[in-house]
């Protein structure tokens, strides 16, 4: 099994090499211009004959699809001589693809193409259309959809820089109108503005069958905030209507070809696992939320889960003015503990044990939360998932898809190490927990440097670590 972890590692790995060098290879044939200071090449200089604003296409693309879809559309737009960009590495369409380091209103702009006037953009639409219409990915946001179909995507806005100062003295995207004001560019809507008329042509709807079976979201579940939202897909507020009352519900979506990463997976892939790891740990004992619902709808997969009342560990200890006391943070770590134990037990490594994923409920109690990442005990998955500052020092280039407990084991001495002293071990590496609290016991200090061991081997089981921990609140309360 660890053989094939490695090769299965080493795979992603090759995968992602070879796509990263024939990415460069095809931006010196179809991007030759690099921006200074910017994450974007461009197809040739900008020219003082290109126009200031207009309607801009997008064509959306995945890691794995985006040399592809330059193959196709490179050539056209070479000998339409139009200017374009395009992400300089496909390190940076990862990251644009996932929401999080450029903003939500960036998922999916792959391609930017800047046509030289509205005749231009109808005609370039449908060709990429036509030259892509088979390829995947993921939905460009506040974006207007050429065609259901396909990957193009159009919206009216600004194609060189222009900026205006706002009412509360911020500063914002801007363009121009018909009388040559600065007015807002709102990247947050698909609405062209008023005074220009959407060119191209009607999109048509899809078939719908004759006999169709309602969408849960329009029947049971009933959105009415969003608590995040990324490329993979969105977590909103519901309210579940499928009993006799109204209950409050998160319900989490997996988008179709949202954040595919180098092995496929998606974020209808991710979340429809998660609803297979929480339906698994329902009986562990863990306090995972309880699922209530798991279904299809709109291409995307969704979860309605329990909502948990409370606040998230890491949003609770950043308003506290003062680190816990010290009983106080060996019962949090105790319990944190167990319910990392239980899922062990049921067979689970949960992968991404921070404390933005464990809820401090009004009764003071921990529940865990997001297991999309999970994988079973027994089948390590060979692809890296987790957060700065609760990942394992094995972690690294050499990543071979080793087997994950241990790296469960060092985010628990993370959390363990946060709760006694007020900060991760990696905002103070020189120092040991002894020189930033004084008082805690050598037992307790001792279990902490274990578990944060460079050594995954010497890692202590969850249940152990729980067991010897509560010997010291034991022995500190005497």
């Amino acid at each position: 099994m660890q053989e094939q972890q490695h090769l299965l590692a080493a795979s992603h790995a090759a995968v992602r090499a070879s796509h990263g060098s024939r990415w460069q290879r095809l931006c010196r044939t179809y991007l030759p211009y690099k921006a200074k200071d910017s994450i974007w090449r461009f197809s040739r200089e900008e020219s003082d004959e290109d126009p200031a604003q207009g309607w801009k296409l997008h064509v959306s693309a995945t890691v794995l699809g985006a040399c592809h879809v330059l193959e196709r559309t490179g050539p056209l737009l070479r000998r339409r001589r139009v200017l374009y960009k395009a992400p300089a590495s496909l390190d940076e369409l990862d990251k644009l693809n996932s929401g999080l380091y450029y903003g939500y209103s960036q998922v999916g702009k792959f391609l930017t193409v800047y046509p030289r006037d509205e005749e231009e953009a109808v005609m370039l639409a449908r060709a990429l259309h036509l030259i892509t219409r088979h390829t995947t990915g993921p939905a460009v946001p506040f974006d207007l959809k050429y065609r259901p179909e396909g990957c193009v995507y159009y919206r009216y806005g600004a194609f060189k820089a222009m900026e205006m100062e706002t009412a509360d003295g911020t500063r914002a995207f801007a363009m121009r109108d018909p009388e040559g004001r600065l007015v807002p560019d709102p990247r947050g809507s698909a609405a062209p503005p008023e005074w220009v008329t959407d060119p191209f042509p009607p999109r048509r709807k899809t078939r719908t069958p004759r006999v169709a079976t309602p969408s849960p979201l329009k029947t049971t579940y009933r959105a009415f905030r969003a608590l995040a939202q990324r490329g993979k897909g969105g977590v909103y507020q519901a309210l579940d209507l499928s009993g006799r009352a109204p209950r409050l519900c998160v319900l989490k979506e997996g988008r179709r070809d949202g954040e595919v990463g180098w092995d496929g997976r998606d974020g209808f892939w991710r979340v429809r696992h998660e609803a297979r790891v929480l339906a698994s740990l329902a009986a562990s004992g863990a306090g995972v939320p309880r699922l209530y619902d798991a279904f299809e709808a709109d291409g995307n997969f969704y979860v309605a889960v329990e909502h948990v009342e409370g606040v998230d560990l890491e949003k609770w200890l950043g308003r506290k003015n003062r680190r816990l006391s010290l009983a106080r943070s060996l019962r949090h770590s105790i319990e944190l503990a167990e319910v990392l134990a239980r899922v062990h037990d049921a067979g689970w490594v949960w992968r991404d044990c921070k404390p933005r994923n464990i809820i401090l409920t009004p009764r003071g109690r921990l529940r865990p939360l997001d297991f999309e990442g999970a994988c079973p005990v027994a089948r390590p998955d060979p692809v890296p998932w987790g957060t700065p500052s609760y990942i394992p020092p094995e972690w690294g280039e050499d990543f071979n898809g080793q087997s994950r407990l241990p790296e469960d084991l060092y985010a628990l001495g993370s959390i363990i190490y946060l709760l006694l002293v007020g900060c991760p071990p990696d905002a103070a590496p020189a120092l040991p927990l002894e020189r930033l609290r004084r008082n805690v016991p050598a037992a307790a200090r001792r279990v902490v440097s274990e578990l944060l061991d460079a050594d995954p081997r010497r890692r202590p089981p969850a249940r152990a670590v729980a067991r010897r921990l509560t010997a010291v609140l034991e022995a500190f309360k005497n």
